[in-house]
């Protein structure tokens, strides 16, 4: 009788349950069944001690009879396959090779949630149909592989939290643009350039619930992809379903971070805008990437409301990835070398100088020649030292390069080949850029409505190289806005009620074209290039690329860009694969060189000696600065690194000043061709400088002419001057006289008699160019010789024609 006494009970409260009757009306009776219960099963429970206590105690025994247990790790449908799948799992975790997953939740918090990544390929060798069956129904297996880690962690001893699973290693990653409909819900990898990243804020993972009616609360209500809450209240005394309110203190919350993907430019069909992508990362994913990062996640494709009012109401919906797995490309690439690539950069390290012989040789094997060019674009990815100083300055590390040059020397190739090969590089074009688009801009989001920042090209090249093509077609306002972050690799912000400093830490890598389509050679760079000084002074190296006419050069580049388009990849080939390059260039990065006592004494010298003829010459380009000598270091430490050393050694410094030199020289002074000049500006009939055959070369360096210059026209004035003071006639000096006292004066530099050959004629080639294109020096008759003899049949001296400063020549000119 009580048994069904009891199934009465339980039947009434079911159909009361089902029609919606008043619980008020029927207190007294589902009281009496509680107490019923209560009284059955009193010896396995201790007793109450308050009214509240024992309501949820009869709440809980009549929950339990009538078969309505909470929802917290149950379903209302059991999932066998899904089931069997964790079992699966969690062998998987517990028998994988060398125990590395269980060492892994092992050294979990026991107190906290933590993640465990697995590799995807290990997998793949444990059960193959697991994995088939992992990547097809990804959204659905999910929950079960984090209650089989969950259970594996509880084994390994590290408690009992929650533990989510993250998946990596897929095989082949998705393109943006290749996600279809088709792929919601299954596990897949997508890749692209990371543009912005939103604030880590918490999102709600499982919410607990207090019943707005009854106060009753519910049981953890996991939150997937919306807002959700319990459908009905847990109390069979209570029928609410509608209000709720979210116990904060008892819910559980997870990081959360929305990153925007586009996809990579070689994705971007022609013609095409680049796509973009949300991506949804949780937990111990957050900040896993930055603006301007090349990264790659793993994670499940989801279907979202679309929130634009214009679509069709509940039928238009966007794509968007939640990923259970989140890294640098550059990492990804970056991990575990293999035992091949170890002897690699073994052998590379021990090379020495035939290493930077071939490392200089593999970067943009296709384009021919300009050795010093791709000796510099090396030096630059290896960069300096980034330094600190006790006050906290920050002193540049990084190297800018800049190629100056006529059209179709292939600059654009190579800022191409070097975008292309570092993992954080951008290639941008000067004149389809601004200023906040290099550096940073000021948005509005259009979720939140708050203002946010944008990175620009700088920003994205973090760590990187920026790449900047027609950078003399940029406006002026733009060439200021990057003062700031070439030099101190920062960006401050300050409008729109933001104020914040950015960090730019890159290299600059500028191509630009001479103002008047090909370079003069009679300008300085200044008047060549568009450029203030103040940014030129900012790039460490200059390179000129002059496209000159030569038999043998250009029959040389004509057959190279012939056997590259005959034979493409094998006429290009290079001593290292540009896979073997970044890794060397990741490896020498590591090195930090210190400067030794001798090469410190040698950069000193050659600072000096820049500045010395940099006051010397007329028509420099720019002035020579101390941040020339910062470039000297800063070069000589990525030679230290191309040679896999940890000492500057002088041979280092000496190579820098070489390229400095190189750069500031061949762009700063042109060649006087004495023999054009002489050919159209004949020597006048009366002077004794007869014509005769000047060996090659018969042109002088623009450096070497004004000092020769210089020296020659102040012993003539110091020789009328002598004159001058002894009441005398203006005496002259012969032109033999005149070289040999400028010989003596050079005595320290020659080192042979072939330089003393040489430094004699390009004298004389002097001497005759101030004669007979200057004027101011003229050539004069000796005292003994008749006026009206015939200059071309008079002998000439054996020491040469008598010489004298003009008198309205002036020194400063």
């Amino acid at each position: 009788l009580q048994s069904a006494a009891a199934l009465a009970s339980e039947t009434s409260v079911r159909r009361r349950i089902a029609e919606g009757d008043a619980w008020p009306s029927s207190a007294g009776a589902a009281s009496q069944d509680a107490s019923s219960l209560a009284t059955r099963d009193a010896p396995a429970r201790r007793a109450a001690t308050t009214s509240e206590e024992v309501q949820e105690e009869r709440a809980r025994r009549l929950q339990a009879q009538l078969g309505l247990l909470p929802r917290e790790g149950q379903s209302k449908v059991r999932d066998e396959a899904a089931e069997a799948f964790a079992v699966i799992f969690e062998g998987f975790l517990t028998r994988a090779e060398d125990g590395r997953y269980m060492r892994a939740l092992g050294a979990l918090r026991s107190d906290e949630p933590g993640t465990v990544e697995v590799d995807f390929a290990h997998v793949m060798a444990h059960d193959e149909r697991a994995a088939a069956a992992l990547v097809e129904n990804y959204v659905r297996l999910d929950a079960y592989m984090a209650r089989a880690a969950r259970r594996a962690r509880a084994k390994a001893g590290g408690g009992g939290a929650a533990v989510a699973v993250a998946v990596f290693g897929l095989p082949a990653p998705q393109r943006i643009r290749a996600l279809r409909a088709a792929r919601i819900g299954q596990l897949a990898g997508v890749g692209g350039t990371v543009t912005r990243t939103s604030e880590v804020r918490p999102e709600l993972a499982s919410g607990v619930f207090a019943c707005g009616e009854c106060g009753a609360e519910s049981a953890p209500v996991a939150q997937q992809f919306r807002y959700t809450e319990p459908a009905v209240c847990d109390n069979p005394l209570c029928q609410n379903r509608a209000a709720w309110t979210l116990v904060v203190a008892r819910s559980r919350f997870a990081d959360w971070q929305r990153v925007r993907v586009q996809e990579d430019a070689g994705d971007i069909p022609a013609g095409s805008m680049p796509r973009t992508l949300d991506v949804i990362v949780r937990g111990d994913m957050v900040e896993r990437v930055k603006p301007g990062d090349r990264a790659r996640f793993a994670g499940a494709l989801v279907a979202v409301p679309d929130a634009d009012p214009r679509a069709c109401d509940r039928l238009a919906h966007r794509l968007a990835f939640v990923a259970c797995h989140a890294e640098p490309a550059a990492a990804a690439d970056s991990a575990r070398p293999t035992r091949a690539e170890r002897e690699e950069l073994a052998a590379l390290a021990a090379g020495g100088a035939r290493t930077y012989a071939q490392l200089a040789a593999s970067v943009a094997p296709t384009v021919f020649g300009h050795d010093d060019v791709k000796r510099g674009l090396l030096l630059q990815l290896l960069g300096g030292v980034h330094k600190r100083t006790r006050e906290g300055m920050r002193l540049r590390g990084d190297i800018n390069v800049c190629v100056v040059g006529d059209p179709g020397t292939a600059k654009s190739q190579l800022l191409k080949f070097v975008a292309a090969l570092v993992p954080r590089g951008v290639f941008t074009s000067g004149k389809a850029s601004s200023a906040a688009g290099l550096t940073a801009s000021v948005v509005r989001d259009d979720e939140t409505g708050d203002f946010t920042i944008e990175a620009g090209a700088l920003m994205l090249a973090d760590h990187g190289v920026c790449c900047i093509d027609e950078f003399d077609k940029m406006d002026v306002a733009d060439q200021v806005a990057i003062h700031e972050a070439m030099e101190q690799q920062t960006i401050t912000i300050a409008k729109a009620g933001i104020h914040a400093t950015l960090n730019a830490r890159c290299a600059v890598l500028a191509a630009a074209n001479p103002v008047a389509g090909r370079y003069d050679r009679r300008l300085t760079l200044r008047q060549n290039v568009a450029m203030s000084a103040p940014i030129m002074s900012r790039f460490d190296l200059f390179f000129v690329v002059l496209d000159a006419a030569s038999d043998a050069a250009d029959f040389n580049t004509a057959r190279h860009i012939v056997a590259v388009h005959q034979r493409r990849a094998a006429a290009a080939a290079a001593p290292f694969a540009p896979a073997a390059l970044r890794r060397f260039v990741r490896f020498a990065r590591a090195i930090q060189p210190a400067l030794r006592e001798d090469a410190a004494r040698l950069l000193w010298c050659a600072y000096r000696d820049l500045r010395q003829d940099d006051a010397g010459a007329a028509r420099n380009a720019y002035r020579i600065t101390v941040r020339q000598l910062e470039s000297l270091i800063r070069l000589s430490e990525a030679l230290a690194r191309a040679h896999c050393v940890d000492v500057i050694t002088p041979a280092h410094v000496r190579e820098a000043v070489r390229l400095l030199r190189r750069s500031i020289v061949h762009v700063e002074m042109d060649d006087v061709d004495i023999a054009a000049d002489e050919d159209n500006e004949p020597l006048p009939a009366d002077s004794q400088l007869a014509p005769e055959p000047l060996p090659q070369p018969t042109s002088i360096r623009r450096d070497h002419f004004e000092r020769i210059r210089a020296m020659l026209a102040l012993r003539l004035h110091a020789v009328s001057r002598a004159d001058a003071a002894d009441d005398a006639d203006p005496e002259s000096v012969r032109r033999d006289d005149l070289v040999d006292w400028y010989l003596s004066q050079r005595e320290d530099a020659l080192a042979d008699e072939a330089d003393l050959a040489r430094e004699s004629h390009a004298a004389k080639m002097v001497l005759k160019y101030m004669a007979s294109v200057e004027g101011c020096v003229i050539a004069i008759r000796d005292h003994h010789e008749s006026p009206a003899a015939d200059a071309a049949t008079e002998p000439e001296h054996p020491r040469g024609p008598l010489l004298m400063l003009h008198p309205n020549f002036s020194l400063a000119s």
